[in-house]
């Protein structure tokens, strides 16, 4: 907290502006969603660029609440959610940073259950700063009742039939049906809330489907079988042209231009079809599985994030994650050039300590509630912020590091996750790192 409200924040403020224009606008291709249709809004208004000077979104007053919805049916036991746990304090110093309202609690929750009224990309900024500011409101397992449907909306994921996620359970087992049973009943095996709630069936289940649903996207099913396609659109917005000037945090002033990672990175790098199951796919589906209310609202999330977030990482080579890999090195001696120089001196590069953290998005790192905040994080601003997250854990640590003889001990296993206090530090490496530097971080994963 006291990095935040140094005397550099007037140049911390414009740099975190920045990052904050690195965030998921997608549009989808059949049901229009609320980013799709901001997204549409926004190409209506190219006359008047965008700035850092956002217009507070005005909400009427949220309609009464709905029946509360209770998760479907499954394998393992519901656990209860409440909203007794107190709500985090409010980052003064992000609150400073952005000067927009974000939204209350009943806001938040009549946007999500009806869809904003108003300013569509205002709200959409608006939710994102309250994800940053305030988190999300969860209890102390880490559950909530708005949780997933927040990463729906950030993730772009369009509508999907139950009746769809069905079709492709009772095609049995599928190429990939070995290789998940092998790693499924290792999964988050020590984490006793996720054991408690999902089940091995569920998850072996949801990753059965995801193999099918790739498999078809390379070889498409018989025309008899009426599968409801799911959308892959290109991320984030505008072309490779608009890149450096949405990287670039040494103006004047932040552009809020959006990117377009799927179409720079293709630019840059091919982008095939993700494998139908790779090693770690299974970590980085438990999240979805915990949070959800359902195998189809996970089913959805997790195909989303997978083909238009992170298709690099389950990709056969998982060449984003070894690019990944090699940018927490980078990053590092940007950051920290002392404790970078002393773990390469140590013969300690990112690959044998960072890896894991990488390929999971610090998935793997416990507790799972902390991975839920920093997750929140990271659908809001982009996935590729997990690179300078994981640089944060490691200053965390910098002390004891340097003053330990065996690194490589002390980085056996991370310290356990404090998400909020990684995120405020991942938001004030954004200022230190180059424009080139940070597109790759944008494109690493694509």
């Amino acid at each position: 907290m006291s990095h935040l409200s140094s005397p550099r924040s007037t140049r911390t403020l414009r740099k975190l502006q920045s990052a904050q224009a690195l965030s998921t606008a997608y549009v989808t291709s059949n049901a229009p969603s609320l980013i799709s249709q901001q997204r549409q809004q926004q190409q209506q208004q190219r006359s008047a660029p965008l700035r850092d000077n956002y217009q507070t979104s005005t909400l009427p007053p949220p309609p009464a609440q709905s029946p509360t919805r209770t998760r479907a049916n499954s394998d393992a036991p519901v656990a209860t959610t409440s909203n007794s746990a107190p709500a985090p304090k409010r980052n003064a110093a992000a609150r400073k940073i952005i000067t927009t309202e974000a939204f209350s609690k009943d806001e938040l929750d009549s946007i999500v259950r009806q869809g904003p009224r108003g300013d569509l990309l205002g709200s959409l900024d608006n939710l994102r700063r309250t994800v940053l500011i305030d988190g999300v409101d969860a209890d102390s397992d880490g559950m909530s009742h708005l949780r997933i449907y927040i990463w729906l909306i950030l993730l772009n994921a369009p509508p999907l039939a139950t009746d769809n996620y069905l079709s492709l359970i009772h095609r049995g087992a599928s190429p990939a049906y070995n290789k998940i049973r092998n790693d499924t009943f290792r999964t988050l095996a020590t984490d006793p809330l996720f054991k408690r709630r999902v089940s091995e069936a569920s998850l072996i289940r949801l990753l059965n489907a995801i193999a099918w649903k790739l498999h078809d996207a390379k070889s498409p099913p018989p025309p008899s079988r009426t599968l409801s396609p799911l959308s892959s659109s290109t991320t984030y917005a505008n072309s490779p042209d608009d890149l450096p000037s949405a990287v670039t945090k040494h103006t004047s002033t932040a552009s809020t231009t959006t990117i377009s990672s799927t179409s720079s990175s293709t630019h840059h790098h091919p982008s095939p079809t993700p494998s139908i199951y790779v090693q770690g796919m299974n970590v980085l589906c438990a999240p979805f599985l915990y949070t959800a209310r359902s195998e189809a609202e996970a089913f959805i999330a997790f195909h989303r994030f997978i083909t238009a977030e992170v298709p690099a990482y389950v990709r056969p080579t998982m060449d984003g994650v070894h690019r990944g890999v090699s940018l927490v090195d980078k990053v590092l001696a940007l950051v920290d050039p002392k404790l970078s120089a002393y773990l390469l001196s140590k013969s300690l590069p990112a690959n044998l300590y960072a890896f894991p953290s990488v390929l999971t998005l610090c998935a793997c790192t416990p507790p799972l509630p902390e991975v839920l905040t920093l997750w929140d994080f990271l659908f809001a601003y982009g996935a590729h912020l997990n690179v300078l997250c994981i640089v944060a854990q490691l200053c965390m640590v910098r002390e004891e590091v340097l003053a330990s003889k065996s690194p490589g001990k002390v980085l056996r296993a991370f310290p356990p996750l404090q998400a909020r206090r990684v995120v405020e530090m991942a938001c004030l490496f954004v200022g230190r790192i180059p424009p080139g530097v940070y597109r790759e971080l944008v494109e690493h994963a694509k």
